[in-house]
């Protein structure tokens, strides 16, 4: 119950009278506690039984969640005034806007966009499908800003979800899409492949392709490209489709197909010809390694526009191998907003800087001296090229007796903490915290934010205290964003093995947010995430008998997880930034991605990794380490000093 975890510290025992006994009474907490019956209620389908919990319920913290399940039963048989009056008498509430949002998802599936149009206002924050059928439903009312605002949704060709694929099925009929706008269009769809996107996008500019030549070329594509006519549009899109799909079985005999490929045709279609293979090159690096080939591929595409993705690819390819002009030329062919992201600005200050003249050098120092304002990633390394030391955090703030009563006043977090007594499932804790958290980000309510990063974190609830602390604007806590929980085994398992005990915190923190019990999907466990059979190699290796338990035992998960990234880190030259990958996507994979030629700075390397979520995991890892070092009492830090050059593959 809510008063046991207020007596788990005495700062709140202050706290358990007044206001506070006031909102939250006996009947209320018992109230709490029948979540869970009427949580299984919904999932039998019982809405008789929750009609009366949703009476017993009333009063309490959670006693919307019976109405919401009833009303989410058979969502898309509501009337819109049900779910707008559930909206309104919750007003900006976590559920309220997930009613919202689902029920304008599910209309616009039904292409009923009258009934989802007055629901609109109460979806504030959507999700990509609930966000494009938002836009479905303001481009049916008329709203002409919508076909600019999502350009990116025009041109993906990735998988996104079906009301992404409506949207842009939608801006096709639009006159606001140009005939260029279409053209590239359709261009991405043929070298993905996307056989009928690409004719119904073809018809929109009088191009009439067959199913049947596509399906043809498809089965044989380099023969068809030996000897394929050129001479009309229809002709040069079936070459744009014949080289994806050649380029994506057999990268090689692509880029040695492309230059006779496009010898003859127009110089835009050249250029198409060209973006595919170095579109196809660059995302799929996982498969085909790294080639300066397709940089010289996207070079030679320059001039068509590029789409925010495939002017990151471009970026990408340039930073691998230096090529500091093409990286420039592909900043510059970036959106405004995109273009203005610390990271472009980062690496537009690194490729200005390796100009000759002044001017550039001197642009390159303004940026870093901008970016050296934060503490982030890019900010980090900014700090290192103006020769600024990383050597004090802001004055731990501590929230006020007032941001404390506040906070148990404050509905959203008083949902969270009520849902986290009654062990409600995770998914409906993490949802009310991070809408509480929100909130007062939104409020830029500083006080709130500590007063809950630091009731969490009595609980040795520190993930979500991590989330809440990580997010004030002006008033900071590092002790609370940069929790150093089971210190005293962190810092003597990685001395240890011989490791630095900031690093081993900094990848702990971005593995579990120190929650001991955390599980993956892929079955890592523990602070330190370790699989099970990761776990039985360093129980071998330390001559132990694995015992399962090791990947939630704290300190035997610790040992061995500081034990394993020292075994990867002494495979993998010693590098960190090497071995963060390798933790993360396996140590052959890190050392896959090595240069073949010559080193690479680190920056280049973790900026090029190909796996999204282990390129931001090692950004992440190297960032949280350089703060962990200054609050470990380590002295001035430099993160460049973590990254440094990263060797040839097979170099020692």
């Amino acid at each position: 119950m809510l008063n046991k975890v207020w007596k788990l510290n005495k700062y709140y025992q202050l706290l358990a009278l007044g206001a506070v006994s006031a909102c939250i009474s006996f009947t209320a907490q018992a109230a709490d506690e029948q979540f869970n019956e009427a949580l299984r209620a919904a999932n039998s389908g019982d809405t008789a039984l929750l009609q009366q919990y949703q009476y017993s319920m009333q009063n309490d913290a959670l006693g919307y969640y019976p109405e919401y399940w009833i009303l989410n039963t058979n969502l898309a048989s509501q009337p819109a005034s049900q779910i707008a009056s559930f909206a309104q008498r919750y007003p900006q509430s976590a559920m309220a806007e997930k009613l919202a949002a689902d029920y304008v998802e599910e209309k616009v599936k039904m292409a009923d966009f009258s009934s989802a149009q007055p629901i609109l206002p109460y979806v504030t924050n959507a999700d990509q499908a609930e966000t494009c059928a938002v836009a479905q439903v303001r481009a049916r009312s008329g709203d002409p800003l919508v076909f600019a605002e999502f350009k990116d949704v025009w041109l993906t060709t990735n998988s996104q979800p079906e009301s992404c694929t409506g949207l842009g099925r939608m801006m096709l009929s639009s006159p606001l899409m140009t005939e260029q706008d279409r053209q590239q269009r359709l261009w991405g769809q043929l070298r993905a492949g996307q056989s009928g996107q690409a004719i119904a996008t073809a018809q929109s500019i009088n191009m009439n392709l067959s199913l049947a030549q596509l399906n043809s070329i498809q089965s044989d594509p380099i023969n068809y490209l030996w000897s394929a006519p050129k001479n009309t549009k229809e002709e040069q899109a079936y070459l744009i489709y014949a080289l994806g799909r050649l380029a994506d079985s057999d990268l090689s005999a692509a880029m040695a197909s492309a230059k006779r490929a496009a010898d003859g045709v127009p110089a835009d279609v050249q250029r198409a010809l060209y973006r595919t293979v170095g579109y196809i090159g660059g995302t799929t690096v996982m498969k085909n390694n790294f080639s300066r080939d397709v940089l010289n591929y996207l070079d030679a595409s320059y001039g068509l526009p590029f789409s925010p993705e495939e002017a990151e690819i471009y970026a990408r390819q340039a930073i691998r191998f230096s090529a500091w002009e093409s990286l420039i030329r592909a900043i510059n062919s970036m959106s405004v907003t995109q273009r203005q992201e610390d990271r472009w600005q980062y690496w537009l200050a690194r490729a200005s800087e390796q100009r000759g003249d002044a001017s550039s050098k001197r642009t390159a120092q303004e940026i870093y001296k901008r970016l050296a304002q934060g503490d982030d990633y890019h900010n980090l390394l900014a700090k290192d090229h103006v020769g600024q030391s990383y050597s004090s955090v802001p004055s731990n703030v501590q929230p006020s007796n007032a941001d404390a009563r506040r906070l148990s006043q404050d509905i959203h977090f008083r949902r969270a903490f009520a849902l986290r007594n009654v062990n409600a499932p995770d998914n409906y804790i993490n949802r009310e915290w991070n809408w509480a958290v929100r909130q007062a980000y939104l409020k830029k309510d500083d006080g709130l934010l500590l007063a809950a990063a630091k009731r969490a974190t009595d609980m040795g609830w520190y993930d979500r205290a991590i989330y809440a602390a990580d997010r004030t604007v002006n008033q900071h806590n590092y002790s609370l964003r940069y929790a150093m929980p089971h210190q005293s085994y962190v810092v003597s398992h990685s001395r240890n093995a011989g490791i630095d005990p900031a690093w081993a915190y900094g990848l702990m923190r971005q593995e579990s947010r120190f929650v001991s019990n955390a599980r993956s999907h892929v079955g890592a466990g523990g602070l330190m995430q370790i699989m099970p059979d990761t776990a039985k190699l360093v129980a071998r290796q330390m001559g132990e008998t694995y015992n399962p338990a090791a990947l939630t035992d704290m300190n035997t998960n610790i040992r061995y997880g500081t034990f394993y990234l020292s075994m990867i880190q002494s495979q993998l030259s010693s590098s960190p930034v090497l071995a963060t990958a390798g933790y993360n996507a396996g140590p052959n994979r890190a050392r896959r991605w090595q240069p073949e030629e010559q080193g690479i700075a680190a920056d280049q390397y973790a900026e090029t990794i190909p796996l999204t979520e282990t390129r931001d995991y090692v950004k992440h890892v190297m960032t949280n380490a350089t703060h962990y070092g200054l609050l470990l009492g380590q002295g001035a830090q430099s993160i460049g000093k973590r990254m440094q050059i990263i060797p040839m593959r097979g170099a020692q």
